[in-house]
Protein backbone atom coordinates (compact mmCIF):
# COMPACT_ATOMS: atom_id res chain seq x y z
CA UNK A 1 0.00 0.00 0.00
CA UNK A 2 0.93 3.64 -0.37
CA UNK A 3 0.65 6.39 2.23
CA UNK A 4 0.80 10.13 1.63
CA UNK A 5 1.45 12.22 4.73
CA UNK A 6 1.11 15.98 4.68
CA UNK A 7 2.61 18.48 7.10
CA UNK A 8 3.10 22.21 7.43
CA UNK A 9 -0.42 23.50 7.72
CA UNK A 10 -1.48 26.00 10.33
CA UNK A 11 -2.83 29.45 11.10
CA UNK A 12 -1.21 32.41 9.39
CA UNK A 13 -2.03 36.06 8.83
CA UNK A 14 -2.91 37.38 5.40
CA UNK A 15 0.14 38.33 3.39
CA UNK A 16 2.40 35.79 5.10
CA UNK A 17 3.83 32.54 3.80
CA UNK A 18 3.45 28.86 4.53
CA UNK A 19 5.11 25.75 3.14
CA UNK A 20 3.33 22.41 2.89
CA UNK A 21 5.17 19.14 2.60
CA UNK A 22 4.01 15.70 1.52
CA UNK A 23 5.92 12.45 1.78
CA UNK A 24 4.91 9.28 -0.01
CA UNK A 25 5.87 5.89 1.38
CA UNK A 26 5.07 2.23 0.88
CA UNK A 27 5.37 -0.12 -2.07
CA UNK A 28 6.37 2.50 -4.63
CA UNK A 29 7.90 1.65 -7.99
CA UNK A 30 7.43 5.10 -9.51
CA UNK A 31 5.46 8.31 -9.06
CA UNK A 32 4.49 10.30 -12.13
CA UNK A 33 2.60 13.38 -10.92
CA UNK A 34 2.56 14.82 -7.40
CA UNK A 35 0.41 17.74 -6.44
CA UNK A 36 -2.02 19.55 -4.21
CA UNK A 37 -5.75 20.10 -4.07
CA UNK A 38 -7.73 22.08 -1.54
CA UNK A 39 -11.24 22.16 -0.17
CA UNK A 40 -12.77 25.18 1.49
CA UNK A 41 -15.77 24.81 3.82
CA UNK A 42 -18.93 24.22 1.83
CA UNK A 43 -17.05 23.99 -1.48
CA UNK A 44 -15.84 21.22 -3.73
CA UNK A 45 -12.23 20.08 -3.74
CA UNK A 46 -10.24 22.01 -6.35
CA UNK A 47 -6.89 21.69 -8.06
CA UNK A 48 -4.07 23.90 -6.78
CA UNK A 49 -0.86 22.73 -8.43
CA UNK A 50 1.03 19.67 -9.56
CA UNK A 51 4.46 18.78 -10.84
CA UNK A 52 5.56 15.99 -13.14
CA UNK A 53 8.49 13.69 -12.64
CA UNK A 54 10.38 15.89 -15.13
CA UNK A 55 9.68 18.95 -12.94
CA UNK A 56 7.08 20.54 -15.19
CA UNK A 57 4.68 22.45 -12.96
CA UNK A 58 1.06 23.46 -13.48
CA UNK A 59 -0.93 25.88 -11.35
CA UNK A 60 -4.53 26.91 -10.93
CA UNK A 61 -5.31 30.39 -12.18
CA UNK A 62 -6.08 31.65 -8.69
CA UNK A 63 -2.48 30.99 -7.62
CA UNK A 64 -1.40 34.06 -9.64
CA UNK A 65 2.32 33.39 -9.25
CA UNK A 66 2.03 33.30 -5.45
CA UNK A 67 2.79 29.59 -5.06
CA UNK A 68 5.71 27.43 -6.13
CA UNK A 69 5.89 23.65 -6.18
CA UNK A 70 8.91 21.39 -6.04
CA UNK A 71 9.62 17.69 -5.62
CA UNK A 72 12.41 15.34 -4.69
CA UNK A 73 12.13 12.15 -6.73
CA UNK A 74 14.67 10.31 -4.59
CA UNK A 75 12.72 11.02 -1.40
CA UNK A 76 9.22 10.86 -2.93
CA UNK A 77 8.36 14.25 -1.50
CA UNK A 78 6.61 17.33 -2.81
CA UNK A 79 6.51 20.82 -1.34
CA UNK A 80 4.13 23.71 -1.90
CA UNK A 81 5.50 27.13 -1.02
CA UNK A 82 2.60 29.54 -0.58
CA UNK A 83 3.32 33.27 -0.47
CA UNK A 84 1.06 36.31 -0.11
CA UNK A 85 -1.66 34.17 1.41
CA UNK A 86 -5.21 35.46 1.38
CA UNK A 87 -8.21 34.52 3.55
CA UNK A 88 -9.66 32.87 0.42
CA UNK A 89 -6.80 30.37 0.56
CA UNK A 90 -8.24 28.88 3.74
CA UNK A 91 -9.11 25.21 3.50
CA UNK A 92 -7.88 21.68 3.86
CA UNK A 93 -5.00 20.98 1.52
CA UNK A 94 -4.65 17.45 0.19
CA UNK A 95 -1.60 15.85 -1.33
CA UNK A 96 -2.21 13.77 -4.45
CA UNK A 97 0.06 11.41 -6.35
CA UNK A 98 -0.05 8.99 -9.24
CA UNK A 99 1.83 5.91 -8.05
CA UNK A 100 2.88 2.68 -9.69
CA UNK A 101 3.15 -0.15 -7.15
CA UNK A 102 3.84 -3.01 -9.58
CA UNK A 103 5.83 -2.92 -12.80
CA UNK A 104 3.01 -4.17 -15.04
CA UNK A 105 0.25 -2.14 -13.40
CA UNK A 106 -0.89 1.36 -14.39
CA UNK A 107 -0.45 4.37 -12.13
CA UNK A 108 -3.10 4.67 -9.42
CA UNK A 109 -4.29 7.82 -7.71
CA UNK A 110 -3.58 8.28 -3.99
CA UNK A 111 -4.60 10.97 -1.51
CA UNK A 112 -3.29 12.15 1.81
CA UNK A 113 -5.48 12.87 4.82
CA UNK A 114 -5.19 16.61 4.40
CA UNK A 115 -3.70 19.47 6.39
CA UNK A 116 -5.63 22.54 7.50
CA UNK A 117 -4.53 25.97 6.32
CA UNK A 118 -6.25 28.95 7.89
CA UNK A 119 -5.48 32.50 6.76
CA UNK A 120 -6.76 35.28 8.99
CA UNK A 121 -7.50 38.78 7.74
Amino acid sequence: QVQLVESGGGLVQAGRSLTLACAASGSIISINVMGWYRQAPGKQREFVAHITRDNIAYFADFVKDRFTISRDNAKNTVHLQMNSLEPEDTGVYYCNAGVKTRYNDPYSNYWGQGTQVTVSS
